[in-house]
């Protein structure tokens, strides 16, 4: 087994080379963790704007996978769920593909279901990253295969830091991960469209809208990060008898909470029947 560091930049591989992969390549490089010419992508013959993105950073996009798994010390399988049967299948049998840590990046595609596919030898790891990842803002978590170290954890937790925070969970919470961090940028964004048709409502131009909401939003999450609990900072926030106080009990009673809560439940009942779906 090759012993991989993240004290040094390592070969990395992308079966799959689309925005995702771009960003976290991107994220990579600009941590030290990878050199531009040690990563390669492979990406499909017509996906012409991918293929140019990882040459524009100075790594080699190719139009097959085999090459990629050769080349790689690391091997991340960023296509869509239904193809990562069929992409693995195709370097299941290069001797390049034991002794490798394997991390996927696919939605709902469970450890042991990768784990049939490659040699016994094979290490993986799977995570559930987030579009953020792209502005370096990620919120990721992963579960390891059931021959994955203590050091391929390291060193995942180390290469998705470079796009975000990172956590390691037990695979039976993935569901949740991904219902909660994978799904909530769409219910964040609703909420900042909401702020925004509210202002407009109330008189302000629509731009001025967007943009306090959006500003708001990222404002309260970066005083969230330094440390706090929400109840308390809106607590902070609601004078007694005021405006905030009359707003969140508007919110109370129209079920808002329960709402994002139901949101989370619904994604994750979902995610376990699109999980045994892929699984089978």
């Amino acid at each position: 087994m090759i012993k991989l560091s993240v004290e040094q930049a390592m070969k990395i591989g992308f079966i799959g080379g689309g925005r995702l992969a771009f960003a976290l390549a991107n994220g990579f490089v600009s941590a030290g963790l990878a050199k531009p010419d040690e990563i390669t992508a492979s990406v499909h013959p017509s996906d012409i704007v991918s293929a140019e993105a990882f040459k524009g950073i100075g790594a080699t996009a190719l139009f097959e996978n085999k090459p990629v798994v050769e080349r790689s010390e690391v091997v991340i399988v960023s296509v869509k769920p239904d193809v990562v049967a069929t992409a693995l299948n195709e370097v299941k049998d290069l001797p390049a593909s034991k002794n490798k840590l394997f991390i996927s990046v696919a939605m709902g595609v469970n450890t042991a279901s990768i784990e049939k596919i490659l040699p016994q030898e094979a290490r993986v790891i799977r995570v559930m990253p987030n579009t953020p990842a792209l502005v370096k803002e990620g919120a990721a978590a992963f579960s390891r295969g059931s021959r994955a170290t203590a050091d391929d954890a390291k060193l995942t937790t180390q290469l998705f830091k470079a796009v975000g925070t990172c956590d390691e969970v037990p695979e039976y919470q993935m569901d949740a991960v991904t219902a909660l961090s994978g799904s909530g940028p769409a219910y964040v964004y609703m909420l900042i469209e909401s702020l925004s048709d509210g202002g407009v409502r109330c008189g302000l131009p629509r731009d001025l809208a967007l943009r306090l909401a959006t500003q708001t939003t990222l404002g309260s999450a970066a005083m969230l990060k330094n440390g706090g609990h929400p109840a308390v900072m809106k607590d902070n926030v609601t004078s007694p008898g005021g405006s905030t106080a009359e707003g969140t009990y508007h919110l109370e009673q129209n079920g808002f909470r329960s709402a994002i809560i139901g949101a989370v439940t619904a994604a994750a009942n979902r995610c376990k029947i699109v999980n045994d779906q892929l699984n089978k």
